[in-house]
């Protein structure tokens, strides 16, 4: 094991140690609901440490340590790392309730297991609508606490936040890119492109880095040369989910798949393929069974559109490792770890 290696997995214990006493501290906080604060602080606590790879805060660390920082600001760095997975949980817990999604994280999504709380106590009204409400107040609470981790940046608050409503800003605003744009029916794959940019791409990584580097007051050129990094690898990260998003283990995902293929959702692969099967593309309209998800895939296959996605996430990740590669600037423990974090984020699992 390297030494980076060994930090990185220091950095995970950290953000996991902090996040447990402060999901701890909020989950306090609901009280005043009696006992119906359970529901809210078990489901949300447990979405929350039952996190994956934490990703996003060890970009926060690795910005910051890239922009000169150093562990004299730890506590500042841990807490953005902490509001940005709790407002990726919040990001989760809704996009589950828009994509009407069965699973996240290994487990039955949120509003299917409000639905099911309603149901089993013989309350009033429809179990599903009051699911669906109830997540999405889930996600609220979860956006809220994000802002309540961050104000523990102290003296980095200013800053921190400005990248942090950014960073927002534009995950909102690339989501509902990815609603409309599949509404229509219409998104090709320069389209597709842009959703992975602004749903992704700056949210997982860019503005993560950012972060890290707000805090430790970096320099402009620095910033840039982060970006240069982040923003292939941003594009790279959510072509391999869409690619695992069809063909990945669910057991190793932890969601179903072929959720995107069912919904035509407006992504690369998909675009790729309705590109270059011509006809055939028809297909991907009518998903009623399994055995529809195989032939869909099949086809994928078949016409080239996964080899294609798979040489462009090559194409990405090592466009993302050349700005490292001239980046004589960045500390050496820096470019190591983000050449690391470049494959870790990117990796075939399925």
């Amino acid at each position: 094991m390297t030494a980076v290696t060994s930090r990185a997995d220091t950095v995970r214990e950290l953000i996991d140690d902090r996040l447990e006493k402060f999901l701890d501290r909020q989950g306090d906080g609901l009280a005043f609901l009696g006992q119906d604060a359970e529901p809210l602080r078990d489901f949300l606590t447990g979405f929350v440490r039952d996190g994956g790879k934490r990703l996003r805060p060890s970009f926060v660390y690795w910005g910051h340590r890239a922009a000169g920082g150093t562990d004299d600001r730890l506590d500042a760095v841990l807490a953005a790392g902490c509001a940005i997975e709790i407002m990726h949980a919040a990001a989760l817990l809704l996009d589950d309730v828009m994509d009407q999604a069965d699973a996240r994280r290994g487990r039955v999504s949120a509003h299917l297991a409000l639905a099911d709380r309603h149901r089993e106590s013989r309350w009033q009204g429809d179990p599903r609508r009051f699911g669906e409400s109830a997540a999405i107040l889930l996600g609220l609470l979860a956006f809220t606490w994000a802002d309540a981790a961050l104000l523990d940046t102290g003296d980095d608050l200013g800053p921190a936040l400005e990248v942090f409503t950014l960073l927002r800003q534009e995950a909102i605003g690339g989501q509902y890119l990815d609603l409309a744009w599949t509404a229509r029916g219409t998104v090709g794959v320069r389209q597709a492109a842009h959703i992975s940019v602004y749903k992704t791409a700056k949210y997982t990584i860019e503005r993560p880095l950012h972060l890290g580097h707000a805090i430790a007051r970096g320099t402009p050129e620095t910033r840039r040369r982060l970006s240069s990094y982040a923003i292939p690898l941003g594009e790279a990260f959510q072509l391999r989910d869409d690619v695992l998003g069809v063909f990945g283990d669910p057991a190793g995902t932890g969601k179903p798949a072929g959720d995107d293929l069912r919904q035509g959702k407006a992504t690369y692969l998909l675009a790729q393929t309705r590109a270059r099967a011509g006809r055939d593309a028809a297909l991907l309209d009518h998903l009623r069974d399994e055995d529809d998800l195989a032939a869909a895939r099949e086809l994928i296959v078949s016409c080239g559109a996964l080899a294609a996605v798979e040489e462009r996430i090559a194409e990405l990740v090592g466009e993302s490792t050349a700005a490292l590669a001239v980046a004589r600037e960045l500390p050496a423990d820096a470019v190591v770890a983000l050449a690391d974090l470049a494959g870790l984020a990117t990796e075939r699992t399925f």
